[in-house]
């Protein structure tokens, strides 16, 4: 097929479109694009950092459930001390060691507090799955947006083919009408005519240019490559794809099974990375809310401890010694406060729940409909490669038939320019139509989260 031939050969004349050396040009596949963008994406290192982070903050959520160890040490000048009567008088000097010193240490070890830490871990563990998710997410929409660029590349190149090779004829048809212009046999302004035609295509080529030097850049960026290289499309590889059979034949089951396979690899909804997101945080509102509950229960802690105290002040005079005694027990803590002062917080985290749950349904339903979309879509794309490749077959028929009979003089100039035209639309719809089915695939999987 016209079309399928042009993608092939298009990557041996990239180089001389841009300009640039053969050393810069490196032939990629989607694939390799994906792998180098895994490895070099600044936006993915980012989001992978961001995961590594939430790992250790688990770790940190988790250190609650660990005793706490505390040790103090002071080292003082103490001042003499006065004693007096009831009303100030009759004062009396009380001397005390100057040097004094206090050492303790002391061991606590919470063993209620109404699930606050319990909790408080399942947050930390499910804001740790929520970066791993969004770095998958965010690798994901990578993946589509080089996909996306890769693909507009390949249409870019392969529609510069199709205006080279118009511009090449339309070069042709020019000679001959010179030729018999000489010969008194064509009208000049069939010339002028042509020529504009041949402006106009040249100008379409620059513009065809400039997009694929723009699509390349964005390309390189988005894969960490140099900003001087030049990707080549690895369009060869398009000639097994599972998704686009090389040829049809018209046969209706060619594209039922097409479509069958691309429902098999499309994920339900539920199993999309934005609807797991959406379970997580529904489920970290779930832990908040069982947190603002358990601000409402003591906290039961167990302690031991060992103090150490010089000198001794609480004789009179002060004993120039070291007390030291120990104690063990159980601790418990209760604010009042948080009686009338949680109701609104537990509100409001019930309401976070709700939202949560709400959030979560409106977007699977959104991603069903989407994956419903992507498929009728591709189904529909291979009647319409289909409907362009015949195309292209009845136009270049029209526009052979018309040359001959412009050349026995059976036809104007307008017909031919118009044949002309005709056939260089069917080419480049017939292109566009063959990299939309990679396209929708593509899309397709994206949806699911699975490209």
């Amino acid at each position: 097929m016209a079309s399928f031939a042009m993608l092939r050969i298009s990557s041996a004349h990239a180089q001389t479109e841009l300009n640039i050396g053969e050393s810069h040009s490196r032939m990629l596949s989607i694939a390799e694009m994906f792998r180098l963008a895994d490895e070099n994406n600044w936006s993915l290192r980012a989001a992978s950092t961001a995961a590594e982070a939430a790992k250790e903050r688990v770790k940190t959520a988790k250190n609650a459930r660990l005793p706490s160890v505390d040790a103090a040490l002071s080292l003082s000048y103490n001042g003499n001390g006065t004693i007096t009567d009831r009303d100030f008088s009759h004062s009396l000097a009380a001397p005390i060691p100057h040097f004094g010193n206090n050492f303790s240490v002391e061991v606590s070890q919470v063993v209620f507090a109404g699930g606050a830490i319990r909790n408080g871990v399942k947050i930390a563990e499910l804001q740790q799955q929520m970066a791993a998710l969004n770095a998958e997410q965010k690798r994901q929409e990578v993946r589509f947006l080089i996909a996306e660029r890769y693909l507009a590349l390949c249409k870019s190149k392969n529609q510069l083919q199709v205006f080279k090779s118009s511009i090449a004829q339309t070069q042709q048809v020019l000679e001959n009408m010179r030729a018999r212009a000489n010969e008194g046999a064509a009208l000049q302004n069939d010339i002028t005519r042509y020529e504009l035609q041949l402006q106009s295509l040249s100008y379409a080529k620059i513009q065809l240019q400039n997009s694929t030097s723009l699509l390349n850049n964005q390309l390189t960026t988005a894969a960490g490559l140099p900003s001087s290289a030049i990707i080549l499309p690895d369009t060869a590889a398009w000639a097994t794809f599972a998704v686009a059979p090389a040829q049809y034949g018209g046969e209706e089951r060619e594209r039922e099974r097409a479509w069958a396979w691309a429902r098999a690899r499309a994920s339900p909804a539920s199993t999309a990375l934005a609807v797991q997101m959406a379970e997580k945080s529904e489920k970290m509102a779930s832990h908040s809310e069982k947190i603002s509950r358990a601000e409402r229960l003591p906290q039961v802690a167990l302690f031991a401890g060992d103090y150490l105290n010089s000198p001794v002040t609480i004789e009179i005079p002060a004993l120039n010694k070291n007390f030291s005694y120990w104690a063990a027990g159980v601790g418990v803590k209760y604010n009042f406060g948080k009686l009338y002062k949680s109701a609104s917080k537990i509100r409001a985290n019930q309401l976070a729940v709700r939202q949560a749950n709400e959030e979560k349904a409106a977007i699977e339903e959104q991603i069903s409909l989407a994956l419903a979309e992507a498929l009728v879509h591709y189904n529909e794309a291979f009647v319409l490669l289909e409907t362009r490749e015949k195309s292209v077959e009845l136009a270049t028929q029209n526009y052979n038939v018309i040359s001959r009979r412009y050349d026995n003089d059976l036809a104007l100039i307008t017909d031919l320019l118009d044949a002309a035209s005709q056939k260089l639309d069917a080419e480049l719809q017939a292109i566009n139509a063959r990299i939309n089915i990679v396209y929708i695939y593509y899309k397709i999987k994206y949806i699911s989260g699975r490209l």
